[in-house]
């Protein structure tokens, strides 16, 4: 039930099933193409119990989820009215007739969407080839004896048949027969032109000279031909009548396609690759040390923008033409640092709650999902973060100085380690070695600040008491002068004439919103209070000026933080009320709201007094 509701609340917050264009995941966000991003709600989503984030980015609003991602989804699916959305991954035309259609956004829509399905797969089989290149580095097993050839054969097969599932999947993210995709796919590595291809043969195709290149393992040339499928295709459907399309148009994209893939496409298709091994192999060329140190550093800041499946891309190709990859083994110091960062605030910081959240973010992260611990934990902390990176560019330095390469691709991990035998793997051990421990050590130094060490040090503090924000003479918010507030229409609180112009933390909590005139400022407390404080009445007026908001939204704080400077004197002589009303705005989850009114103590405003969850109303 837990995994229901958040997928309701979800679909709430983005604006209903009606505002959902498209929806799937990957290893760790829901991803969702919204007919109207302003309609969805990133505060009220990332206020959901089981959500890390939001993130807007790459033409698609992403939900990071963690972990639980696929029984979130598969609730969210589940839901009336969303199984049409499922996976479709396309833009609707009224979206591109609204002129938002954006070249980068959709390439990586369509790359996330065509990877996305079958990477635990991959990466799982990736991990096995590692692991049988280890077993027979140590001569547990030899190469000729029946187990390796099972295992063998079953951590090759993904990656030989790659064209065959990528013809899957871009078939279905762009709407074409998937049979006829996969059909096209495996004609490209079909035994009859691999063999042409081995003994370097050409092909005479009505007096066009085709030279049949090698397709296994491959990725752009099938992808570019599934592209002009998916033009052929709706042609084809409005030429033939229905009674006949379902035989004649699969039949006329195969008498097609395949020629044109051998003959025009396939070629195009590997000159790309080609093109893009060049430039990765002339950045790595001209020093690997500085390309390990800039990777490195800034992957997991790709990740943050969910714009790192191009390079993911690259990583498969590199495997297939080059029969290993370089940058996986630098990224694997990226990720490590994530999680080494992680533990790094799990063995400082105080809070049970950060403690938590970054343990479990650093064993989550060692085995290659680093979005728990970047947007639970480091991130979020920012300082940690740059550890991270730190580590994770010297790291990455050392790796690429040693030329390490991975035989095959998978998810970088601890796991991957096997991957990364052969050339350079002491320098792979020392760069993670650095990555990790290194990210720890900065975090625990440097990278927890003293306001994080200090929530939950201060004993005397009472979850359900209001301090005072601001110094001044407290009043009844019923006699202050916005008829508004007055009403407690908003939610019961206290009114403070100033007699300064520093508004203070009352709790602690995380910084919920911000106005941008900045006379206003939300905040959630960690017991659940939810806060409006408000300085001045009709003060909106002023668009800002005179106010100079400290703190920015999602901002972690702690009681006795300035969250907001104001000219009190300046907002006197516009003719402005400065009262500061001190609100909060789910009074109705609370049996009582409190003002202090006899000074037993000088520190408190307000006392909440939580409902009895036993008690029930009519």
């Amino acid at each position: 039930m837990g995994y229901q509701k958040t997928a309701k609340d979800i679909l709430d917050g983005v604006g209903g099933k009606e505002n959902v264009n498209a929806v799937w995941h990957c290893a760790t966000r829901l991803r969702f193409k919204l007919n109207d991003t302003n309609a969805a709600d990133t505060q009220k989503i990332q206020n959901i119990d089981g959500v890390i984030t939001v993130v807007n980015s790459a033409g698609q609003y992403q939900v990071v989820v963690g972990n639980s991602v696929g029984q979130v989804y598969d609730e969210l699916t589940a839901l009336p009215g969303m199984a049409s959305h499922v996976s479709a991954n396309t833009e609707s035309a009224s979206v591109k007739e609204k002129g938002t259609f954006n070249p980068i956004s959709q390439l990586m829509d369509f790359v996330s969407a065509v990877f996305t399905p079958f990477l635990g797969a991959l990466a799982g089989a990736g991990i096995l080839k590692g692991l049988l290149a280890l077993i027979t580095t140590l001569n547990w097993i030899s190469t000729d004896s029946g187990p390796y050839k099972v295992w063998n054969a079953a951590s090759d097969a993904i990656f030989y048949f790659l064209p065959m599932f990528l013809a899957f999947t871009a078939a279905k993210k762009l709407k074409v027969n998937q049979f006829v995709a996969v059909s096209l796919a495996g004609a490209l590595i079909h035994p009859s032109l691999v063999e042409i291809v081995s003994n370097s043969q050409t092909i005479d195709f009505f007096g066009i000279s085709i030279v049949p290149i090698t397709y296994t393992s491959s990725v752009f040339p099938i992808l570019l031909s599934i592209w002009g499928l998916s033009y052929l295709e709706p042609l084809l459907n409005k030429f033939f009548p229905e009674s006949l399309r379902n035989m004649l148009t699969p039949l006329v994209s195969l008498v097609v396609m395949l020629p044109l893939t051998l003959a025009v496409i396939g070629p195009v298709g590997t000159k790309i690759s080609d093109l893009f091994a060049w430039l990765l192999l002339a950045i790595y060329g001209f020093s690997p040390l500085l390309a390990g140190l800039i990777l490195g550093a800034f992957h997991q800041s790709i990740v943050i923008f969910g714009v790192h499946w191009a390079l993911i891309t690259l990583m498969i190709n590199n495997v297939a033409n080059q029969g290993y990859d370089q940058w996986l083994p630098i990224v694997c110091a990226a990720v490590l640092s994530q999680a080494g960062a992680a533990l790094g605030v799990f063995l400082k910081s105080k809070d049970p709650k950060i403690k938590g959240l970054s343990g479990s973010a650093a064993i989550t992260a060692i085995f290659g999902i680093t979005e728990p611990a970047i947007y639970g934990v480091t991130l979020k902390l920012k300082r940690p973060f740059y550890c991270a990176m730190i580590a994770a560019g010297i790291g990455g330095a050392v790796i690429g100085s040693f030329e390490v390469h991975a035989s095959t691709f998978t998810f970088p991990s601890l796991l991957a380690l096997p991957t990364y035998l052969g050339q350079g793997f002491l320098g792979e051990v020392i760069g993670l070695l650095i990555a990790f421990f290194g990210a720890v050590i900065l975090t625990y130094f440097f990278g927890i600040s003293k306001k994080t060490l200090t929530i939950s040090a201060q004993e005397d503090v009472n979850p359900n008491e209001v301090k005072i924000p601001i110094n001044g003479q407290i009043v009844p918010l019923n006699q202050v002068s916005d008829e508004v507030f007055a009403s407690e229409a908003m939610g019961k609180g206290a009114g403070i004439i100033p007699n300064n112009g520093t508004v203070t933390a009352p709790v602690n909590g995380t910084v919920s919103s911000v106005y941008k005139t900045g006379h206003a400022i939300g905040i959630v407390s960690d017991s659940g209070i939810e806060l409006l404080i408000h300085i001045g009445i009709n003060t909106v007026k002023l668009k800002g000026q005179h106010f100079n908001p400290l703190v920015k939204e999602n901002d972690r704080i702690t009681i006795g933080d300035k969250l907001v400077e104001f000219d009190l004197e300046q907002i006197k002589a516009a003719g402005y009320d400065p009262t500061v009303m001190v609100v909060v705005t789910n009074s109705y989850q609370y049996d009582q709201v409190q003002v202090n009114q006899d000074n037993s103590n000088p520190k408190q405003l307000l006392l909440v007094k939580p409902k009895d969850p036993n008690q029930t109303t009519s």
